[in-house]
This record gives structure tokens, C-alpha cells and sequence, in this order.
């Protein structure tokens, strides 16, 4: 027999630090999170309860002027973390939401991490409103009541100037950035703009026209998705792990999908292999005190205390499996193993504190390029550094630690920290320097480009060996190098410099040496005035030009010219 309602719609707060995520959901709930969290910034995602009851006591009245029948059994809010150093979490919850709430500052405008959460809600196809919080703060602003139609009709000409001004500019931002949005009392087509609306979670100015845009448009677009049998097996995503002496193992859990009771065998994917254990106690996490439950249904925020059991990390799924135990097994391990890699190929080692993190890291890297040999949860390990090691790619001697205890080792670069985007720049600062580094000890080792001229009136021998002053016009004249006339002509090699009386290797651009030429006649081979190229073969030609980045503009130059010189014999030398 199956039991088919509506659940509580998923919703996910995301947004800039700072910009009021908790603050809405402390006013909707009635609880307080901030003052939980060091320094007020949300550390760890937090998911809570909201019920019907108490959207309608929020929204008040209005739901009946705009003909709004509520049928979502109410809100479970994912309050997400707004730090960069957090994306891999909002990243799971955008990827289990059913909506989400941009919560920008309208004050502040678009930040960095407003767009990292557009990037996710893009990629996850999330739809989504967005919550123009801190009305409060605009110069002037006067709380009239706690609708916002009715409170922006009662603001002064100034104020209404400045609310314009502000929201506008953020209407702008948003479609410079690819959506297309408008106040929400605006919009006739909610499938074609997105809606803001205009909010202070301080005084709850316009929370109730936001839980009444979110309520509306789920009952509206998500009644088929938001449909559940209730007595379905649970399907749930971990959150957080907690370890408490006098309870054992608590998993903070957001149950998605079907029913969990006291007494359930559970499925959780695991590094290696699942972990089976059990529940011992439900606490769903719900405005006020957690309340013990013996069954908690979808969609809903519960912490779970389970049976002895082995590691288990956060963003691992989560699985009821009181029947087909070993189906349910295979199938949580294959989301495990779509994030957790490992191949046989050259690349990065990976290291991160969970699986959300550990997907979110890993395809940052992928969309820069960078391969990855190994992917795992967990702190860093000498057999990660030994296998980062023994890459024979100089590149890939990396290993990427995201959210870990940071460590050094001298045998290989470790690049870890918690700001996603800071870790995936180091890497590429990284490898370019490193590039550039073995490019530059192999360059030591190819013919690079030099020009020098015999100057008129420096002849010091004609012959056995010619010795004849020059000036370097451009690049390093060193010893041991064929030279090439301007006819493509090859004479033998310079044997020595001699500058200011001294004996030297090399020597650079502007300076006037002597130098002694082996198997050459001064009047026959070469003369004063001549031109003289250092000789490049074909195949360093085309190494030196795929590095040309590393010559200066003047080298570049006579690059192109012993091109020309070569070509004359030859049409396609060096292409």
C-alpha cells in the first residue's frame, strides 16, 4: 500500500558572506543561528524545519488576498555557508534543492560569491528567486509594515529614489550575468525572469511575499517533483558528521525522499565500500529544541545517532535498506565512485574532508585542465606524497589537499588551503612557474638566437685562428656555436671570447669582444662588417619557438630572421 502526498519543499539559501542567509532564517524559524557560528560567518551548513503553520502565521493574511491555497507541507532551509572556503557545500545543496534563494545585499550589489552560487544553480539547474535583503539600511528607509508593497508606497521621494537607484542597478548586474529579472509584483512570466524580492530579515519587511513567491511557484511548477510515497525507504545526504561522548556517532542528515524510523538498517557510501549500521534515535531539527522522533518523513532535517561504524564523511548518501541490502549497496557505492577517482593515467593526487568537497574540487580542476590521477576523502598521507612523487611528469608532483590539515614535504609541492578557487589558482601559478622553469634549464641546452657584426678595422689575425672584434647585436653570443652568414652559408664555430682581456663563456647584447674563429681566412670566408647568425638546426628551431615566450623581443627578432635566411634554401624549414 502506498501513502502518496506532498512533501516540504527543499530550499536552499545561498549568496555572499555576509549578506543575510541566516538572518532570513532565524526570522522565518524563530531560532538562532549566528551568534552558534565563530564570528557570526556560518562555519558548517545548517538545515531546519519550518512548518505550514508557520508560513501562515508569517504570511499572514496574504495568501488569502492572492488566492493562494498552501498544500507544500512547509520549508525544510538549507542555510549554506557564504565563505568561498564552503562552495562544495552549497554546491550539494544546490544539487538537492528543489529551489534556492539568492540572497544578495542590495546595498552591496553582485560579490564574488554571489556568482559562484549562479555558476551552481546554473550548472545544477536549480531554479531559483533571489532575496534583496538589507531594504533596512538604505538612507531613510522607514519600517510601515511587513509587506513591502505596502511599506515602498509609504517611503519618502528620496528614499524611493535611492530603493530605485539600488535595485535597478542589481536588475543590470543580474543581465550582465545572464539572467533576466525584475521585481517579483512585475513579472508576468515567472518560466522567462527570475524574481527579487525585495526583503529586511532584521524587521521581516517582505518575508511574506517571499515565502508566498516560494510557496506559489512550487505549488505552481514542482507539484509532481514535491509528490512522495511516504512509506518508500528514505533517501538522505549527510551534512555533517559529529562524534558526542554521550551519544556516539551523530549524522546531521537532510532525508530527501521516503520515510526513516528508529530501529532502520542504513546504507552509507563509504571510501572503499559501503557502511551498513543502524539507527538508534531520531531528533528532527526543527525551530527550537531538536524534538526525538520515532519516524521522520521527506523532506525533512533530522540528526541521527547510529551503531558502531566505520568512517563516515560528510556529503556521503545515505540509504534505508531493510530489503534489497546488497542492490542498495551497489547503487550508493556508484555515486561514490563517480567522485572518488582513480586511475592508472599521470596527474594530481586530490585530498579533501568530504565528498561534496572532493566533487567540487575535482571538477574545478577538470575544467582547468589539469589531469587527476587519484581523487580520496581524508588527511593527507606519505602514501600520497609518494605516489605525487614518483609521476615522471614534473607537473604533476601536486598534491591538492581542500579542507585537510595542511602539511609540508620537500619531495613534492602541496598546494591545500579552504578556498576552493584560491587552491585551483595556486595550481595553475604553480605549474606555469614550473613550466616556465623546465623550459628554461632545456632552452640552456638548444642553440638560441644570436646576431653579432665583424666590426671594419678590429682585425687581429686573418688566420689559424682568425681572431676579430665584433659586436653583439642582439641575444648571447656564446662559445662552441656554429655561425651562419647572411647567404645561409655555414662557418665553424666561435672557440674563444675575449673581453677586456679576460677569457669568457657568453656574452649579451652591446658589448664588443674579441673572438678567435677556427678554419677561417679574414678576406675569404669572412670580412669586416660582416653579419653573422648563430646556427639553428630545424628541429631546435621549433623547440626555441614553442618556448619563444621565454626570449626577449630582440632574440624573437633574429628567430625570424635565420627563419627567412634558411627559408631561401628551403620554403618549409622549421614549419
Amino acid at each position: 500500500m502506498t501513502d502518496k502526498t506532498t512533501r516540504s519543499l527543499i530550499c536552499l539559501l545561498t549568496g555572499h558572506i555576509d549578506h543575510g542567509k541566516s538572518q532570513i532564517a532565524e526570522a522565518i524559524t524563530e531560532t538562532q543561528i549566528i551568534k552558534k557560528e565563530a564570528g557570526s560567518i556560518t562555519q558548517k551548513i545548517s538545515a531546519i524545519n519550518a512548518s505550514k503553520e508557520t508560513i501562515k502565521k508569517i504570511c499572514g493574511n496574504l495568501l488569502t488576498k492572492v488566492n493562494l491555497k498552501m498544500q507544500v507541507q512547509g520549508l525544510l532551509l538549507i542555510d549554506s555557508p557564504g565563505h568561498a572556503s564552503f562552495t562544495h557545500l552549497r554546491k550539494r545543496g544546490g544539487s538537492i534543492a528543489d529551489m534556492a534563494v539568492l540572497v544578495i545585499d542590495i546595498n552591496e550589489g553582485i560579490k564574488p560569491q554571489t556568482l559562484e552560487a549562479l555558476d551552481i544553480l546554473k550548472r545544477y539547474k536549480t531554479p531559483f528567486v533571489v532575496a534583496a535583503n538589507k531594504i533596512d539600511l538604505i538612507h531613510g528607509w522607514s519600517k510601515k509594515s511587513d509587506y513591502f508593497v505596502q511599506d515602498i508606497e509609504l517611503q519618502s521621494d528620496y528614499v524611493k529614489k535611492d530603493f530605485n537607484k539600488k535595485f535597478y542597478e542589481l536588475v543590470g548586474s543580474l543581465f550582465n550575468n545572464g539572467f533576466n529579472a525584475d521585481r517579483f509584483d512585475k513579472i508576468e512570466d515567472y518560466t522567462k525572469q527570475v524574481a527579487i524580492i525585495p526583503i529586511s530579515a532584521k524587521t521581516k519587511e517582505g518575508l511574506p511575499e517571499l515565502l508566498m513567491v516560494l510557496t506559489g511557484l512550487a505549488q505552481k511548477f514542482l507539484e509532481k517533483k514535491l509528490e512522495i510515497n511516504r512509506e518508500s525507504p528514505a533517501k538522505a545526504v549527510i551534512l555533517e558528521v559529529k562524534k558526542e561522548k554521550s551519544m556516539g556517532t551523530v549524522l546531521n542528515t537532510i532525508v530527501y525522499e521516503g520515510k526513516i524510523e528508529q530501529g532502520d538498517k542504513l546504507v552509507i557510501g563509504g571510501i572503499d565500500k559501503p557502511i551498513e549500521t543502524r539507527v538508534k534515535c531520531l531528533f528532527s531539527c526543527e525551530a527550537g529544541k531538536p524534538k526525538k522522533k520515532n519516524e521522520v518523513y521527506a523532506a525533512s532535517a533530522v540528526d541521527i545517532i547510529v551503531t558502531e561504524s566505520g568512517d563516515i564523511f560528510s556529503g556521503m548518501p545515505l540509504r534505508v535498506a531493510n530489503k534489497n541490502t546488497e542492490q542498495i549497496k551497489k547503487e550508493v557505492q556508484q555515486i561514490v565512485d563517480e567522485v572518488i577517482i582513480e586511475t592508472d593515467s599521470d596527474g594530481v593526487v586530490v585530498k579533501a574532508d568530504s565528498l561534496g568537497s572532493l566533487e567540487a574540487i575535482t571538477q574545478l580542476l577538470k575544467e582547468s585542465n589539469i589531469n587527476i590521477k587519484r581523487a580520496s576523502i581524508g588527511s593527507i598521507s606519505k602514501k600520497d606524497i609518494a605516489e605525487a612523487k614518483s609521476d615522471k611528469n614534473k607537473l604533476n608532483k601536486v598534491v591538492i589537499g581542500f579542507n585537510v590539515e595542511p602539511i609540508e614535504s620537500p619531495e613534492v609541492k602541496i598546494i591545500s588551503g579552504d578556498v576552493i578557487y584560491k587552491i585551483v589558482e595556486d595550481i595553475n601559478k604553480f605549474r606555469e612557474q614550473r613550466k616556465r622553469e623546465i623550459e628554461s634549464e632545456e632552452l640552456k641546452t638548444l642553440t638560441k638566437p644570436f646576431k653579432i657584426k665583424i666590426m671594419p678595422n678590429y682585425i687581429f689575425r686573418q688566420s689559424n685562428p682568425a681572431v676579430v672584434g665584433v659586436e653583439v647585436i642582439a641575444g648571447t653570443l656564446v662559445t662552441n656555436i656554429k655561425l651562419m652568414k647572411k647567404d645561409g652559408s655555414v662557418i665553424p664555430d666561435v672557440s674563444t671570447i675575449q673581453e677586456q682581456g679576460k677569457s669568457v663563456n657568453n656574452v649579451g647584447t652591446g658589448k664588443q669582444v674579441a673572438v678567435s674563429i677556427k678554419k677561417v681566412v679574414v678576406g675569404r670566408q669572412i670580412d669586416e662588417g660582416d653579419t653573422l647568425y648563430s646556427d639553428i638546426d630545424e628541429k631546435t628551431f621549433r623547440k626555441i619557438k614553442d618556448m619563444k615566450k621565454l626570449l626577449n623581443r630582440e632574440e624573437i627578432e633574429v628567430l625570424k630572421e635565420i627563419a627567412e635566411i634558411k627559408r631561401k634554401q628551403n620554403s618549409l624549414w622549421g614549419v
